[in-house]
């Protein structure tokens, strides 16, 4: 059968439907890139945001109308959290959870409406499948969080992490098709191995570099403050590695105390200014990304205030800005709101100050000379992209894949732009 998949949400998401194409390639089914083709429509939802959620069921009604009777597949978080909404808007749809997404290939050969909504995930296997030259690889289901205001734990469930000879078989099957960008992704990756016993992230990274050959760099997905403290010491050493990108996720979703206890978050805004620090002190040039929720409950004046004095002191160079948006079943959500005027208020005077740092931090590197990890072309614009050691993107002005090293000319907030040297 000829199948299109849709992918809403965060890498793990990705990570599932790259799992799932290389399940039904694998089962002998033909994976498209449009869906006027297709046989089978799979959706993989995310429920995160409630602009995320309304987009996908805007979708949604617009696939009922136009699919004629082919098969609609709905899976990721909202199977989890929403089955009841989502049964209402497509009755004919089959449902299934993260959970049961190993079962793709039988749902989709089923002649039947398959409801696939609670379950264990299966962590016996491990598929690679790579977009270009990139490889995402989920280590981990789950989380061992509480955030009270997050739905995504009622779909992905506690942690469970994967056996590490399958995560390196993966990588090493990954770097055999082309990749040269590893992603390994989970909700928390510092949380990794916290349930398999003498395991975690940096033991586990430490086995992927000195185990897998080939020319490739690996990049750590997001770590939480709180699961990150007690391994740092020893992620600093792999980040020291030179087939590891110098490159941190961290989120600190507030930097004001109270808040962050509200949130459930479990760490202290020092907690996150000492691990940076920490970090920049030991790996020169490394790239800092963070997240911070604008407007949760419990945010007031001076708690958004001690929000942008963290960032101002921290300097991240990426900072990734959302506006609170209340989630069903959760805690935060039966709390006493902040209005949408004061949240859009907020997020626009943090993103005016965080494209600030990121464009002062960016203009740094113009003048110098680096030699980019490859990753992809865009044939629309006439450019190359590539990844420096600290995972900084790179926009180069040429069509061709090149290893000749590069003039960094220019930068935005968010990147950076550049030219092949031909003669060096």
């Amino acid at each position: 059968m000829k199948v299109y998949i849709e992918t809403y949400g965060c890498a793990l998401n990705k990570a599932d439907s790259s799992l799932m194409k290389a399940l039904l390639l694998n089962r002998g089914h033909e994976v498209l890139e449009n869906l006027n083709d297709a046989d089978v429509v799979v959706i993989n939802t995310c429920t995160v945001r409630m602009d995320s959620e309304e987009r996908i069921l805007k979708r949604l009604r617009q696939l009922v109308k136009i699919l004629n009777g082919r098969k609609l597949v709905i899976t990721g978080c909202m199977v989890s959290t929403q089955p009841y909404t989502l049964k209402q808007i497509t009755p004919t749809a089959s449902l299934i959870s993260p959970q049961n997404i190993t079962k793709v290939v039988e749902v989709i050969e089923s002649p039947n409406v398959e409801n696939l909504i609670v379950g264990i995930r299966d962590t016996s296997q491990l598929l690679c499948s790579i977009d270009g030259r990139v490889a995402s690889i989920p280590i981990a289901e789950g989380c061992v969080g509480d955030c009270s205001y997050c739905i995504v734990k009622l779909a992905r469930r506690r942690l469970t992490s994967y056996k590490p000879e399958l995560i390196i078989n993966s990588v090493r099957e990954a770097v055999s098709k082309g990749a040269v960008e590893v992603e390994l992704t989970a909700q928390d990756t510092a949380a990794y191995g916290l349930d398999l016993g003498g395991m975690n992230l940096p033991k586990l990274v430490r086995e992927v570099v000195d185990r897998v050959e080939g020319n490739y760099m690996i990049r750590i997905g997001m770590a939480n403050p709180n699961t990150l403290r007690p391994i740092l010491d020893e992620l600093i050493e792999v980040l020291k590695e030179p087939k590891v990108f110098k490159y941190l996720h961290i989120p600190l979703q507030s930097g004001d105390d109270k808040v962050l206890k509200i949130m459930k978050r479990w760490y202290t805004s020092e907690d996150f200014i000492n691990i940076v620090r920490e970090l920049r002190r030991k790996i020169p040039g490394i790239n800092i990304a963070t997240d911070i929720i604008v407007g949760h409950p419990g945010e007031g004046d001076e708690e958004f205030e001690n929000t942008l004095n963290v960032i101002n002191t921290v300097q991240p160079d990426k900072v990734h800005i959302a506006q609170y948006t209340p989630r069903p079943r959760t805690e935060s959500s039966k709390m006493a709101q902040v209005s949408e005027q004061i949240k859009k208020k907020r997020s626009t005077l943090l993103t005016k100050i965080v494209e600030e740092i990121g464009m002062k931090i960016n203009k740094e590197y113009i003048g110098s000379i680096a030699k980019p990890l490859i990753i992809s072309k865009n044939t629309k614009k006439n450019t190359v992209l590539g990844r420096l050691f600290n995972y900084k993107l790179v926009v180069i002005n040429d069509v061709e894949f090149n290893e000749s090293p590069v003039l960094l000319t220019d930068a935005t907030f968010y990147d950076l732009r550049g030219t092949y040297i031909k003669q060096y």
